[in-house]
């Protein structure tokens, strides 16, 4: 996106209108070109563009000049526009992007609503200089609009508002955050101008443009030279290449590779958390010379910092997962390495799409092995991305063996290690494409030799499996003589270790309960509605059940009094015969013991 507002010919003063021209006629983008016309004309945009080609200015400019187009200008407090991103980091872009725009529109103020700091910051910072265009992500907004304070209500504020973009919303729906999307909508005026950005048309996209745009627009831009009824899902200014290796020399190849290519920059992408707290340890051990930089989105607070570092070198590698994998534009990326394959199809072009942007070259690289051959077919079928063979290279340093004195030095790697192995059977086990990527077919031994392993871990995928002797090198060797690398998380160890003998601390249990996992905020509110709505239903139940178990004597007394009643306005009985009936006998005088 920075790459993108640079190349604008003229900066934006009082009106955009003239630097709009130009970049629609001259340097705009074929979605761009497409989106800002219809933008400026009131209409509702449903636009599918390939990765990198420069989505985010055909909102941004719109988005400005309608809000210079106003007659009635923006009070402090109001609201002209929002944009919905689906991460942290992709919503921390836009907002960089923004920043640039509006230092020469300085009557309009912005704001950045994301997890990783307190609401009540959010709420103090929307008091003091208002938010006339709102970045954010769709949980925490949801959140600031449910909360109404003295001085705050995001509800009443996006009364004025112009424009809502929800940009990647493919992910946004596969991140399950519909339901947080249909909530804020109910907040928004329905007079407004909706757009709709993603590499992607799927089903759910398709329902979200049903539910949150009136006669959309839909754009569909496809590659140069391409024919219509072929559809381009990356630039054609990507070379896409796929390796087939085995599992215990796959990652003897990328560290060839990494070593082969020092003065680029590169993104390894990896299916679990644990993966990359891993393999990014070990590649700063083995390249020493290179910058290794890792996100996850366990990370929390760390991410944005690392991502900002990451977008200012160009060199150096980024272990991450797929949080980096929308949306996410960083320069000069030479390769996009994919070491493990990702767990849906569509995600394999969203990663592929962090090089070869805005018509820059970029080259991708998928590490397969031997069982998983027929991705390639696959990936060219179901994605229309062809792959072009990568050749494995015969003579290339075995590094395994030092991985694994790193890990007898340390201790820390070697849990590492084993986490990331058992990280990466269960995430291959629930893969999408379960034909493909079975695990029955995966030879377990060559994996752990290929994760740098000394022992083969307890774990119930391999019960019951027949494995030959894993290593003869560390047979009978004492796991507990290995140290942490960090005194002081060795001297607590040793602490335990010896009390443990002592026999002062009971044996942990050999499968330590499972943790909790962490949901998005939306699916945590959703499960409360849920709960609620099973009290109240319960609550339902009892009264029922109260009524039906109502004693049946009773009733047939009421009955009796009823018809007394009815025989004395009748005049059938006197008033005497009625109090001499009516009184059972049952009332007594409680002042008497």
């Amino acid at each position: 996106m920075e790459s993108e507002w640079r190349n604008l010919p003229v900066k934006f003063n009082k009106s955009v209108l003239k630097s709009l021209r130009q970049l629609r006629f001259q340097h705009a983008t074929p979605v761009q070109a497409s989106c800002i016309p219809l933008f400026m004309k009131n209409k509702d945009v449903a636009a599918e563009a390939v990765t990198g080609s420069g989505k985010t200015l055909a909102f941004l400019i719109p988005i400005i000049e309608i809000l210079l187009r106003r007659e009635e200008k923006l009070r402090k407090c109001d609201i002209g526009a929002i944009i919905i991103a689906p991460t942290r980091e992709l919503a921390n872009q836009i907002d960089e992007v923004l920043t640039n725009f509006l230092i020469n529109v300085p009557e309009f103020t912005k704001l950045l609503f994301i997890g990783g700091n307190s609401p009540q910051s959010d709420i103090d910072a929307f008091k003091s200089k208002g938010g006339h265009i709102i970045t954010a992500t769709p949980g925490r907004l949801e959140d600031l609009f449910s909360r109404v304070s003295p001085g705050f209500n995001l509800a009443a504020s996006a009364k004025a508002m112009e424009v809502l973009v929800l940009d990647e919303a493919d992910q946004l729906l596969d991140m399950g955050f519909e339901k947080s999307l249909n909530m804020i909508f109910s907040y928004l005026p329905k007079q407004r101008r909706t757009g709709l950005f993603s590499a992607t048309q799927t089903q759910e996209v398709e329902a979200l443009i049903r539910a949150g745009l009136r006669n959309p627009v839909r754009i569909s831009v496809k590659e140069k030279n391409q024919p219509a009824v072929v559809e381009q899902r990356t630039p054609s200014s990507l070379n896409n290449y796929y390796q087939i290796c085995e599992a215990d020399q796959k990652f003897n190849q990328l560290v060839y590779f990494l070593r082969s290519h020092p003065k680029e920059k590169h993104m390894i992408f990896f299916r679990t958390c644990a993966c990359v707290d891993y393999f990014a340890v070990v590649l700063t051990r083995l390249l020493q010379q290179t910058e290794i930089l890792c996100i996850h989105r366990k990370m929390k607070d760390k991410r944005n910092k690392v991502f900002s570092k990451f977008k200012k070198k160009t060199r150096g590698v980024l272990v991450c997962t797929d949080v980096m994998a929308r949306g996410i534009d960083i320069p000069q990326v030479h390769w996009v390495i994919q070491y493990d394959p990702p767990s849906s199809a569509s995600a394999f072009v969203h990663r592929c799409g962090r090089t070869a942007r805005i018509g820059n070259e970029g080259s991708a690289l998928v590490f397969l092995l031997p069982t998983e051959d027929t991705y390639v077919e696959f990936i060219k079928i179901n994605q229309k991305v062809p792959l072009q063979e990568y050749s494995v290279e015969e003579e290339v340093p075995n590094v395994l063996p030092n991985v694994q004195e790193i890990a007898v030095k340390d201790r820390d790697v070697f849990q590492k290690g084993t986490k990331a192995f058992v990280s990466f059977i269960q995430a291959y086990s629930k893969h999408e494409c379960y034909l493909i990527f079975r695990s029955k077919d995966l030879d377990f031994p060559k994996l752990a030799k290929g994760f740098g392993l000394m022992r083969l871990p307890k774990m119930p995928e391999l019960k019951g499996k027949r494995l030959p002797e894993f290593d003869e090198k560390y047979r009978g060797f004492d796991f507990n003589s290995i140290p942490f690398r960090d005194k002081g998380r060795e001297k607590q160890r040793q602490i335990e270790l010896k009390k443990f003998q002592e026999g002062k601390v009971q044996r942990r249990e050999k499968f330590n309960k499972k943790k909790a996992q962490t949901v998005p905020w939306s699916d945590q509110k959703q499960r409360k509605e849920k709960r609620k709505k099973r009290k109240e239903v319960k609550e339902l139940k009892a009264q029922k059940r109260k009524v039906e178990e109502f004693d049946e004597g009773e009733l047939d007394d009421l009955a009796a009094d009823v018809r007394l009643m009815k025989k004395l306005k009748q005049g059938k009985i006197s008033k005497e015969e009625f109090d001499e009936e009516f009184d059972d006998g049952s009332d007594v005088d409680e002042t008497k013991t």
